[in-house]
């Protein structure tokens, strides 16, 4: 079950208050994933920009980028976002916008799950990281972006990247109920997303 991706949120106190800027981001080398964002009618939130660490995880930004080149990730929801911590979408198998996304959370992609490549990146404001079910080389096509530092995920799970633009439209994700894990009903989607280098 791909569900329980992340830390259960009682471990959250730590990380509740997101700082006003990103310490430390600046614009990496690429590739970079251009993500639009539409709320549950389809108007648009405006666009997140996310670079990815080629040198710290190949194998997991080569799965990035040949889902979204594919189109695979457009139109999949925003399933699980909890206020002061992260927004976790990618769920290619069950979390079309425009399907039954009961499911969401709990399926990838037709690609094989993928072996950890952790690194000694620490989860800050903006990292992105590879959501993956209770053993370490189970990530497949899921990711989440951290709203707030949370090193208490360092080397449990794996860093492919860092926002470097749209911090406000991050942070404008429709938030999940916190009583049921950050399930989000009526959730915000990726419109579209593109690999620009």
């Amino acid at each position: 079950m791909r569900n329980a991706l992340l830390i259960p949120i009682l471990a959250l106190a730590a990380g509740s208050a997101a700082a006003e800027g990103l310490p430390g981001v600046s614009d990496g080398p690429g590739p970079n994933l251009v993500i639009e964002i539409a709320d549950a009618a389809g108007g648009s939130k405006g666009t997140i920009t996310l670079d990815l660490y080629e040198d710290k995880a190949p194998n997991h930004v080569a799965r990035l980028i040949e889902l979204a080149q594919s189109g695979a990730y457009n139109g999949v929801v925003f399933h699980r976002v909890i206020d002061g911590f992260m927004a976790q979408t990618g769920d290619v198998q069950f979390g079309k916008q425009d399907g039954d996304t009961a499911r969401a959370g709990m399926g990838g992609s037709d690609l094989p799950d993928l072996a950890a490549e952790f690194s000694d990146v620490s989860f800050q404001q903006g990292t992105v990281g590879m959501a993956r079910a209770q053993d370490p080389n189970s990530a497949n096509s899921q990711f989440f972006i951290d709203l707030a530092p949370a090193p208490f995920l360092d080397g449990q799970y794996t860093v492919v990247g860092q926002l470097v633009d749209g911090w406000d439209v991050l942070q404008a994700v429709k938030k999940g109920d916190s009583a049921a894990n950050g399930a989000v009903s009526e959730p915000d989607y990726m419109l579209s997303v593109t690999v620009a280098e």
